[in-house]
């Protein structure tokens, strides 16, 4: 199956806030039937989360007080994610096409 997004979570931080992030993202894919979705054409397409060790934003994650993560292939980095951003960010970046603007970094 292609990818629609994968996003990709910084669990590289002292606390476990990191996969507190992953898990929530992938919880809200689910809870808002964004797991797989259908292409124009009907081609399916999945949503996934996946951890990494580091994104290199140490300023907006292991420094800071959430994690960061890329969305791809959107290149879309959101950084001091807290778990209870991860619904926005599901259903407004990945559901809905729209940056979720005070999360952003560059």
């Amino acid at each position: 199956m292609v990818y629609a997004h994968q996003i990709f979570v910084c669990t590289n931080q002292k606390g476990s806030v990191g996969r507190d992030v992953a898990k929530a993202l992938k919880h809200a894919l689910k809870d808002q039937d964004l797991k797989t979705v259908r292409t124009a054409d009907g081609e399916k397409q999945r949503n996934a989360v996946q951890e990494c060790d580091c994104l290199d934003r140490c300023k907006h994650c292991k420094k800071g007080p959430g994690a960061a993560l890329v969305v791809y292939p959107d290149g879309v980095i959101y950084g001091d994610v807290q778990p209870t951003d991860c619904a926005t960010i599901v259903r407004e970046h990945l559901g809905g096409g729209r940056l979720v603007t005070s999360l952003l970094i560059s």
